[in-house]
């Protein structure tokens, strides 16, 4: 079976992004592409009985109207979709990767889950179409995806820019250890700047960890600096991201510190939110 990512592309300004990261990715990794655009239930289907108190004659004239109008509907949202498709397939063609195409009508989650168990990596924007000029919120299907999916999820920022310097926050947690030893398989990582921090009290445990983090990435080739910062999580890495120039910030999914309030309640979204790179959550 050939390798490949899921991206899930929607007819949002981020879908751009979520093609330039996959082709990026596509591209260090030589995995394949499959491109996803997932109908939703309401979409293209019937509206509600506007027929109301009507004479029987007319109603039933209102009724068949309406049942036609909701066909043309659904036809419309289906060429659209196909439509999102095949741009995004363009892109990918044009950056010399390999892509297919899959539309499929239903619930997002439940079709991504049932096609990541083929994939390598999820791929996602940001943000979708509805929160395009809500810039303070995230897309409404993201942390749905977040919580139900078992594979790596890869959220795309707004605009791509190449990933020369790669950012770990480490906690010490069984998830923060798959993060580590992920980065240290994963071609994509492969001749990447790699920091890894610990936000935390200072600790012999904390710099101790900090120190098998080193050279769990070692082994395999990786060599990474690492730091041990004070302060909230949240904060501190979004601070140290924008100021030290990080293209790129990888996490595990859970942690058994401070920095599990990330991903277990409403920061994991608010952290997702403020940071300005693309983020990598490893389960």
């Amino acid at each position: 079976m050939t390798d490949k990512i899921i991206a899930l592309v929607d007819g949002s300004t981020y879908s751009k992004s979520v093609c330039d990261h996959a082709a990026w990715i596509a591209g260090r990794a030589e995995w394949e592409v499959e491109l996803m655009h997932v109908l939703g239930r309401r979409e293209g289907g019937a509206g509600s009985d506007l027929s109301g108190a009507i004479a029987l004659g007319a109603r039933s004239a209102l009724l068949k109207e309406l049942s036609n109008l909701d066909e043309q509907r659904s036809k419309l949202t289906v060429t659209r979709g196909r439509a999102i498709l095949e741009d995004a397939k363009a892109l990918l063609d044009e950056a010399g990767v390999r892509a297919t195409e899959h539309l499929r009508h239903g619930d997002l989650v439940e079709a991504m889950t049932e096609r990541e168990a083929t994939a390598e990596m999820v791929l996602v924007g940001k943000r979708g179409e509805a929160a395009d000029f809500a810039k303070g919120h995230l897309g409404s299907n993201l942390e749905r995806v977040m919580r139900a999916g078992r594979k790596p999820l890869f959220v795309a920022s707004r605009a791509f820019r190449p990933i020369e310097r790669v950012l770990i926050a480490y906690d010490g947690s069984a998830s923060a250890m798959r993060a580590l030893k992920y980065v240290a398989q994963s071609p994509l990582y492969a001749g990447l700047a790699v920091k890894v921090v610990t936000v935390g009290s200072d600790s012999d445990r904390a710099r101790k960890g900090l120190a098998d983090a080193k050279a769990m990435l070692s082994g395999p080739g990786v060599e990474a600096q690492t730091e041990l910062l004070s302060g909230q999580p949240e904060e501190v890495l979004g601070k140290l991201v924008e100021d030290a120039g990080f293209d790129h910030l990888v996490m595990g999914a859970s942690g058994h510190s401070r920095l599990r309030a990330l991903f277990v309640g409403s920061t994991s979204l608010e952290m997702i939110r403020t940071c300005k790179v693309p983020v990598l959550l490893v389960r």
